[in-house]
């Protein structure tokens, strides 16, 4: 099974293609844009198919970020995701940002629980906990640094991801650390994403509202019928 993957959910613009039966990462692409992902989304694709060796008609399954993270930048890979898998006829799977640090964490530290967690701002954390066999335990959810910070200690977890280090200076302690960034390796999305059952269609995963809201003196009021 060939996988293209698809990252937009940080401040990278990236796709790969990996073949399932090989284990092997036939090409990439990656661009570290922080803004501007559907201007370059199209182009990373294209150049990654590229150096595979391989078309759009030689993909089997598409893989997707489905965040949390950007929440533009995850709407715009979901949408690409979403359209290719419907004109090649093909599925697509997502792949939450959090469950994609655990698994690279997981990696490193085999048999233990990891929590992935990502400053969202506000004060808020983006979190998930797993267990030593990579199952979910807790999340995806928006949680404060305190609540988390408990589970953290609690359960003796490996931590990765942004919000890492505001855990471990808010618990007083160190931690083993994983990827401390704000998204994996985008050959963790194409890894995770071909071991997937197909479901339903990926859905963006956003757990809060958008930061930028419609300015209500401008709402032009609607027309009575």
């Amino acid at each position: 099974m060939i996988v293209l993957a698809i990252d937009c959910s940080a401040s990278l613009c990236a796709a790969c293609v990996h073949d399932a039966a090989s284990g092997q990462e036939l090409g990439r692409q990656v661009l570290d844009l922080g803004k501007g992902h559907a201007e370059h989304l199209m182009s990373v694709i294209a150049n990654a198919l590229e150096k595979s060796g391989k078309g759009y008609a030689g993909l089997d399954r598409i893989a997707v970020s489905v965040g949390p993270g950007s929440f533009t930048g995850v709407r715009v890979g979901v949408s690409a995701a979403r359209g290719l898998a419907l004109a090649l006829k093909i599925p697509a799977v997502g792949v939450t940002t959090l469950e994609a640090l655990a698994a690279e964490t997981s990696t490193k530290f085999p048999h233990r629980t990891v929590l992935a967690a990502l400053d969202a701002g506000r004060g808020e954390i983006y979190a998930a906990l797993y267990d030593d066999k990579m199952q979910l335990r807790f999340g995806p959810a928006v949680t404060t640094l305190e609540e988390i910070t408990e589970t953290a200690v609690s359960s003796q977890a490996v931590l990765a991801g942004t919000a890492a280090g505001l855990i471990a200076g808010a618990a007083g302690k160190s931690f083993d650390l994983g990827p401390v960034a704000a998204t994996a390796d985008i050959a963790t999305y194409a890894r995770l994403g071909s071991d997937k059952p197909v479901g339903e269609k990926p859905m963006p995963v956003y757990l809060r509202d958008a930061d930028a809201k419609p300015q209500a003196g401008f709402v032009l009021p609607r027309a009575s019928p």
